[in-house]
């Protein structure tokens, strides 16, 4: 007699979503919900994604374990379906803590969807009426037949000194017909592959990527800041409709990457969904559990917790939600062999389920660096949230994590700028940042942990930094309400049209300060796609709903800015070629600090100037002086560190294209100690060992 075996007959409770089991030609389907008294599996087929072709009504006594609903169907019970979702209903209720909002009407989306379909009837505002959106829902797929990918051969970097990230945005990146990327696939991860040969030439080792899970499409959030799914590749960025292709292309890019020496990290989003406050659509966890999934405010007539800023906030102290974040980056991590993450307002996860800040050791960092899985994978976090939580430094709970340093950003800008009193604030960001990241016996830091940027995604561009004073967001709807007041300056002319000569000059030199400040600095340098040929927005710094020219890559400027692009490819192989620069650990004895004529730094508030020596005796490398000025008046240095014949000039600001920065053994050997620096410029001299 054969005895059919428990789980095949109810399913079984793990893994979460939808799984295939060869063996028995048959799907498991798994989903938690704990409040759910009525769980149904709806699959539909190709033709008809408004009228399911089964529906499977699962019974607790039969298909719940725990909180865990599950049920195992066999392929001929599905009737060639080629999509699911689920039906929920229980008691919907505002009393805080077990707040729901079920709606049976919904068909709601599984939270770990491999691929999302939506049919051609798509409508958000379905998700948001009362009633069915039937139809009108993004769907799971069955990826049983998804086709394998070939991973033999791939070359897996990993880089410490050479570590160089560039921010990019994967349709913003070659969207344009300029781009040189075939039409079918601009601004998809196809295109990403064909521009390889570029950021090889520019010489960056690893590309973050801005969000590429499934986003809701229907919102307008052109960045991708509003997830629909924590599993799935954005729909939008493949070259091909069929969403068991997605998967493929998005590894196929990685691959590709990987074998170009760049690693992939991902800009993640698990602080928030896209189904935003009560308001919002109804996709998926408001449907399935509300009062798991979310921080509640408890205020019943405004519920949800807002510490993201997008309307709700995911309650990371649940450890069911825990368990999806940690599944999310397992996968992204065995499936798609991403090499790290960066973590929107990683601050959320430190919150308690009433929004408090856990100030002793909230369970999901110790349950990140305990996993196989996800113990040596990059992680990066933006250590602040919408809610005032500020954790930059040694405050976050992540001790070994990477943080984007804001106050790197801030204080290179402010002295750019020709702030009062910033030259002190200017040589700890150089020198990797030790005040926030302190290399005691209590915390050990590592200056690399400091992710070093001047502009990023959320603001001004580089070259707009020095050209608006204002922003310019009128296009984004909101009365040029949005966006953050920056520290930026125009050179003496406000906006792109009609510049004057001698600002378009001072804008190109001040840019390369500013790189030169950058990639000078010990930690990991960061910048944003474009900047290195002077992309602009043209004063918009939010343009998250601009998927237009506004935040596409203008490739003509490659070719007109040749002048910059050159000067960040020099200084980026600069920086690789010398790991005095970047350190496992802080300079400390390496560098000595100086003013303009030899003596002590001038910290007075009026002060714009200074100096450094940095050795590399330590790493077997070239020493380097670096003179600073950044005053509006020419200023004579003093060359300390012995004889001046040894020394050779690398970069000087001030000077035209092809003499600004030098190629390698086309150094000037210096004839004097003294050096006299232009106003509003960087000079850099190297000296070999023994010289």
């Amino acid at each position: 007699m054969t005895v059919t075996s428990w789980r095949s007959r109810e399913g079984a409770p793990i893994l979460l979503g939808v799984t295939w089991i060869e063996d028995e030609q048959a799907y498991n389907f798994a989903i938690y919900s704990r409040h759910a008294e009525r769980v149904t599996l709806l699959v539909y087929h190709a033709d008809d994604t408004a009228e399911p072709v089964n529906e499977f009504e699962l019974s607790y006594l039969r298909n719940k374990s725990g909180r865990i609903w599950h049920c195992r169907i066999p392929r001929s019970g599905l009737r060639g379906a080629h999509y699911y979702a689920w039906s929920i209903d229980g008691h919907a209720s505002a009393n805080y803590p077990d707040w729901n909002e079920f709606d049976p009407d919904k068909v709601l989306l599984d939270p770990y969807a491999k691929a999302v379909h939506f049919p051609a009837a798509f409508d958000r505002r379905a998700a948001m009426a009362p009633g069915s959106n039937a139809g009108k829902a993004p769907l799971g797929v069955l990826t049983t037949i998804a086709p394998e990918f070939d991973w033999s051969g791939e070359r897996r970097p990993h880089h410490e000194s050479e570590l160089v990230i560039y921010e990019m945005h994967v349709r913003g990146f070659t969207r344009r017909d300029n781009s040189g990327v075939g039409a079918s696939r601009r601004g998809t991860f196809s295109g990403v592959v064909d521009k390889i040969p570029y950021l090889q030439r520019l010489g960056v080792t690893a590309v973050e990527l801005m969000p590429v899970f499934q986003f809701d499409q229907g919102e307008g959030n052109y960045w991708g800041y509003m997830p629909l799914n924590f599993f799935s590749p954005h729909h939008t960025f493949n070259s091909t409709a069929d969403p068991l292709d997605h998967p493929n292309e998005f590894r196929a890019m990685v691959k590709a990457l990987h074998n170009a020496g760049i690693e992939v990290l991902l800009d993640v989003v698990y602080n928030h969904t896209a189904e935003g406050n009560r308001e919002g659509p109804l996709y998926s966890f408001k449907g399935i559990d509300c009062s798991t999934y979310y921080m509640s405010s408890g205020d019943a007539d405004a519920p949800f917790a807002n510490y993201s800023g997008t309307g709700n906030t995911l309650n990371c102290s649940d450890r069911y939600v825990r368990r999806m974040i940690l599944d999310s980056l397992r996968y992204w991590v065995r499936e798609m062999h991403v090499d790290g993450f960066r973590f929107d307002l990683a601050s959320t996860f430190a919150r308690d389920q009433d929004g408090s800040i856990d100030d002793g050791d909230p369970p999901i960092f110790g349950e990140i660096r305990a996993d196989p899985e996800l113990c040596d994978v990059r992680l990066i976090a933006e250590p602040w949230d919408a809610g005032g939580a500020y954790q930059l430094g040694s405050s976050f709970p992540g001790t070994r994590w990477f943080q984007w340093n804001g106050r790197f950003r801030d204080d290179v800008r402010s002295f750019v700028h020709g702030d009062a009193g910033v030259v002190s604030a200017l040589m700890y960001r150089l020198y990797g940042s030790d005040d926030l990241f302190p290399d005691d016996l209590s915390h050990a830091c590592h200056p690399y942990q400091s992710v070093n940027y001047i502009a990023s995604h959320d603001g001004f561009t580089l070259y707009d930094l020095v050209s608006y004073t204002t922003r310019n967001n009128w296009a984004n709807g909101h009365k040029n309400l949005d966006g953050s007041d920056e520290v930026s300056l125009n050179c003496g002319h406000e906006g792109d049209d009609d510049v004057p000569r001698h600002v378009r000059d001072l804008r190109r030199r001040q840019i390369k300060n500013l790189c030169c400040l950058l990639f000078l600095a010990n930690g990991t340098p960061m910048f944003r796609a474009g900047d290195e040929f002077l992309q602009t927005q043209r004063g918009n710094n939010n343009p998250y709903n601009q998927d237009n020219e506004t935040t596409w890559l203008d490739w003509d400027l490659l070719e007109r800015n040749q002048d910059v692009f050159r000067f960040f490819r020099l200084l980026i192989a600069f920086r690789r070629n010398h790991p005095t620069l970047c350190r496992s650990r802080f300079w400390r004895d390496d560098i000595h600090w100086y003013g303009s004529n030899g003596r002590e730094v001038d910290l007075s508030p009026e002060s714009r100037h200074l100096a450094y020596f940095l050795s590399g005796a330590a790493v077997k490398d070239v020493d380097l002086y670096v003179m600073i000025n950044l005053e509006e008046h020419d200023r004579t240095f003093e060359i300390q560190r012995a004889r001046p014949t040894g020394w050779m000039r690398v970069i000087d600001t001030s000077r035209e294209s092809g003499e600004d920065i030098l190629e390698p053994g086309g150094e000037i050997v210096m004839t004097s100690s003294r050096y006299r620096v232009k106003a509003r410029s960087i000079v850099v001299l190297m000296r070999r060992r023994g010289g």
